[in-house]
């Protein structure tokens, strides 16, 4: 009877001790707000063709570039890096998976052992014979071989959880890999079109050169005919000089643009081959936004943090087994003996065990409230920034949309501005000639010309590149 109570009072006492050990911290977490605008404008109503479903190699169609950028993604180091990157994380959800499976293992050893006679155990094995008029050997060898195994019951799939967020993250490193795709392609793009547009440039300088010498030669004879003075001479020089010097600062920018294209495609310095079509007659490609829900799909920095949030959820879910209860299972089976003669002899030999443990903290938990905790701030950090991801996506997007829209209506005005000054250096050549207008406004109207181009090749090459940003931006690229 009082056996009977003294048990009751400890299942008792043990469920009292198993439910305080349960008791887990409150928590506040944060659901993440996914939600969009409807449109990237005031459209009513949006179009769903999206840009980003275009692979790259159809998207640009200058042979040129789609080689350099297809030598990029294969050699590039930074890309090949994250490779790694991506292979370490794959063998992270290895290691997890290992974790949660039993655990089995071989083992064998050999030993000897020399007990003090003027001792309990060697009182003991003195007066132990193993049959009669046999005692136990001294020295007595130890030799064993046995198989065990040990495992933990993942009763609250704590060890799942690990390795669920494990897996997740090795989705965000692939996602992060295809963020750098995207990246290293638009950066490649940009600076072939700033390639093509320094080129072209030095192109507009060269032809300036060409004539602003030939002026020269007519000022130098006028002023041998006494229509001019010498100030005139040394002005027509100056501004010939200044040009010529200008082209060395472009060739120079040429040879770094060329370089940075080659470092992005895995190899030393060198000349990029490139189209040698006008840039004028380049039109930059007509881009589809699609709905701004798209990104949520499309980008692969919203796709990344989306896996680390739901990563982070799992990690909570973890921290929070922690309070729970674990139960460990060890068992083991083999041979045993002093002699390997009887090393294999059954059942005098042979031994075995099967052990439970069921294990929950009690006293002193602040190592796991303070992971515990940690773990759901880290959540709520993963909240905000899955939600700062998807709005820095649309800003990007509409910003790179407005600047297409104000590029063109740009590119437009400057070109009736190239044709009008082009026109005025005739006229001002002309009036100069026939001693109708002096040499200051040739020389003005010059510099303005050049001027002028020199901004519509960068109009050109900048709504060049506000269509690869945005190409960008929607998702484009990576697939």
């Amino acid at each position: 009877m009082v056996k009977r109570k003294t048990t009751k009072y400890a299942v008792i006492a043990f469920l009292a001790i198993t439910y305080t050990a349960c008791k887990t911290p409150v928590i506040t977490g944060r659901t993440e707000d996914k939600a969009t605008p409807l449109a990237y404008n005031d459209s009513t109503s949006p179009d769903t063709a999206n840009t980003a479903s275009t692979s790259w190699k159809q998207f640009f169609s200058d042979t040129y570039l789609v080689a350099l950028i297809d030598t990029a993604l294969k050699n590039n180091q930074e890309l090949n890096i994250t490779l790694q990157e991506i292979e370490i994380s794959r063998n992270e959800i290895r290691a997890r998976k290992g974790e949660y499976l039993p655990f089995v293992g071989v083992k064998g050893g050999v030993g000897v052992d020399k007990v003090a006679r003027y001792t309990n155990i060697g009182a003991m094995e003195a007066n132990t014979e193993i049959k009669p008029g046999k005692e136990m050997p001294e020295p007595l060898g130890d030799f064993g071989v046995a198989a065990y195994a040990t495992w933990e019951a993942d009763i609250w799939h704590k060890l799942r959880n690990a390795t669920k967020a494990a897996a997740l993250r090795y989705l965000a490193t692939a996602e992060g890999k295809n963020f750098m795709v995207t990246n290293i392609i638009s950066e490649i793009a940009a600076s072939y079109f700033e390639l093509l547009a320094l080129d072209n440039q030095l192109a507009i300088l060269q032809q300036n050169i060409s004539l602003q010498e030939n002026a020269l030669k007519v000022v130098r004879l006028q002023k041998e005919a006494t229509r001019v003075t010498e100030l005139a001479v040394r002005r027509f020089e100056a501004q010939l000089l200044s040009t010529q010097s200008m082209q060395y600062t472009i060739q120079q920018q040429i040879v770094e643009t060329e370089n940075k294209i080659n470092f992005l495609c895995g190899r030393f310095p060198g000349r990029v081959n490139r189209s040698t079509i006008g840039f004028d007659n380049l039109v930059p490609a007509t881009v589809y936004a699609g709905l701004p829900a798209q990104l949520l799909s499309n980008r692969p920095d919203i796709r990344k943090a989306e896996q680390e949030l739901e990563a982070a959820k799992l990690d909570v879910k973890v921290a929070r087994a922690q309070f729970y209860p674990s139960l460990g299972i060890s068992a083991a089976v083999g041979y045993r003996a002093f002699n390997p003669a009887y090393l294999v002899k059954t059942p005098e030999s042979l031994l075995y065990s099967l052990a439970g443990d069921l294990v929950a903290p009690l006293v002193n938990r602040n190592a796991i409230k303070a992971a515990y905790y940690s773990s759901n701030a880290k959540q709520v950090q993963a909240a905000f920034g899955y939600e700062q991801t998807i709005l820095n996506a649309y800003t990007e997007v509409y910003n790179q949309l407005s600047k297409i829209s104000n590029l063109e209506k740009t590119y437009a005005l400057r070109s009736k501005q190239v044709e009008a000054l082009a026109q005025s250096v005739d006229i001002s050549n002309n009036l100069f000639t026939s001693a109708r207008a002096d040499y200051m406004e040739v020389l003005l109207t010059q510099r303005d010309a050049l001027e002028a181009k020199f901004e519509l090749v960068e109009t050109r090459m900048q709504q060049l590149n506000a269509v690869v940003s945005v190409y960008r931006s929607l998702g484009g690229g990576w697939k």
